[in-house]
């Protein structure tokens, strides 16, 4: 960990080992920050985000602020062990779980079930949500998502095939951090509040807006957990029914998109883990790579520095258009060898005169990311590994 001088008003505690200037920016915009409280946590995956880098973490005893918990509210990993030994998983079962979770989960942006979901807790989706996001919300719920969301098969060191999920609030949570950052920004224009940026518009919490805000968050996150908890039952079921295998031993559900009221230099908080989870002492975390490299179940260490939280993945180093203009396609395909996955998507580029050719989305390829040995190194004072997972296939949302 290192403690840089931002010129803020507050200390910057970084375990990242190189920022970009725009996450740099960000981070430093969180030290002048009037509401932040002793310092500012950027963990080892840190890249840019909207308004509070990815990979960060605060804590503001009076305030929220809904960029900082992220526009994917909930968003977190899902993994249960199974009773198979990991020398049982040949490819042609692997072949078979993976196609058959492609063809049974709905995986991708704007895919979910085609009828309604049934959930107790419906009747708390938020009143100001218009018909598209009540009809999105049922719909959505057991589904995977799009971009670097993912279902996995793994080959842990501890002798056992893991099944692991990548999830959240979908649709959901983008609509209500959406409708609670509009609502933080007026907020603070009419009291003509001082901010660094209006993406870190903030709402008090001992407010209306600031009780309206939490009371979304908290269903957002209870949906996110449920998605994930549905995702597993259907990839368990899926493996038990491919494998013949129905001893599942151990699982582990986490979120890294969230705020939570904890006490940290003797205040009571609330904690923003944007693109980051929690890591107190003793607690299982999972802290996956990027597709087609090793993922860690870890035991978090309860570092006061980090606010007791450590990274929430590889963290990238490109975006989906300059990955796919930049990264080599057959290098790409050399880096998934031994991996069962469906191959590249492709995704229409734009251009001056409309929609151009199909382009290769190679975004969510291992070169686009961190090195996730790299990012573990940077995070021993934070976690210490349990066991190292190495994937053997891959469904990409």
């Amino acid at each position: 960990m290192r403690i840089i001088d931002t010129g803020g008003r507050i200390p910057l505690y970084s375990w990242c080992r190189s920022m970009d200037k725009a996450a740099s920016v960000q981070a430093g915009n969180l030290t002048v920050h009037s509401q932040t409280f002793h310092h500012v946590a950027v963990m080892a995956d840190c890249h840019p985000g909207y308004g509070m880098p990815i990979g960060g973490v605060i804590a503001c005893p009076e305030a929220l602020i809904p960029y900082a918990v992220g526009v994917d509210i909930g968003c977190g990993m899902v993994a249960v062990r199974t009773g198979t030994s990991a020398g049982k998983a040949g490819g042609g079962l692997v072949k078979k779980v993976v196609a058959e979770a492609a063809r049974r989960i709905p995986a991708g942006e704007g895919h979910s079930h085609r009828s309604d979901q049934e959930w107790d807790q419906f009747g708390r989706i938020p009143s100001w949500m218009d018909a598209r996001g009540r009809d999105l919300c049922r719909r959505s719920l057991g589904t995977l998502g799009g971009g670097n969301h993912f279902l996995e098969l793994q080959e842990g060191d501890d002798g056992r095939v893991w099944l692991m999920i990548h999830s959240g609030s979908r649709n959901l949570g983008y609509r209500i951090a959406g409708h609670h950052h509009r609502i933080a920004v007026t907020y603070c224009r009419k009291r003509s509040l001082k901010l660094p940026t209006d993406e870190l518009s903030y709402l008090p919490v001992n407010s209306v807006e600031g009780e309206e805000y939490i009371r979304d968050m908290e269903f957002a996150l209870d949906y996110a957990r449920e998605n994930r908890r549905r995702l597993m039952a259907s990839l368990m079921e899926i493996y038990a029914e491919t494998a013949g295998e129905e001893d599942f031993e151990e699982r582990i559900d986490i979120h890294h998109n969230y705020a939570a009221l904890e006490e940290h230099f003797g205040r009571m908080v609330w904690v923003h883990r944007k693109g980051a989870t929690s890591a107190a002492k003793g607690q299982t975390g999972i802290i996956p790579g990027s597709m087609g490299t090793c993922s860690y179940i870890v035991r978090g260490l309860g570092s006061p520095d980090s606010f007791r939280s450590c990274s929430h993945g590889a963290g990238r180093v490109m975006g989906r258009k300059e990955a796919s203009r930049k990264l080599n396609p057959k290098k790409c395909d050399e880096a998934m060898r031994g991996i069962v996955f469906s191959g590249w998507k492709r995704f229409p580029e734009r251009g001056r005169r409309g929609r151009g050719a199909p382009v290769l989305d190679l975004s969510e390829a291992p070169a686009a990311y961190k090195d996730i040995e790299e990012v573990m190194k940077e995070q021993t004072d934070l976690v210490e590994p349990a066991v190292r997972l190495h994937p053997l296939g891959v469904v990409k949302g």
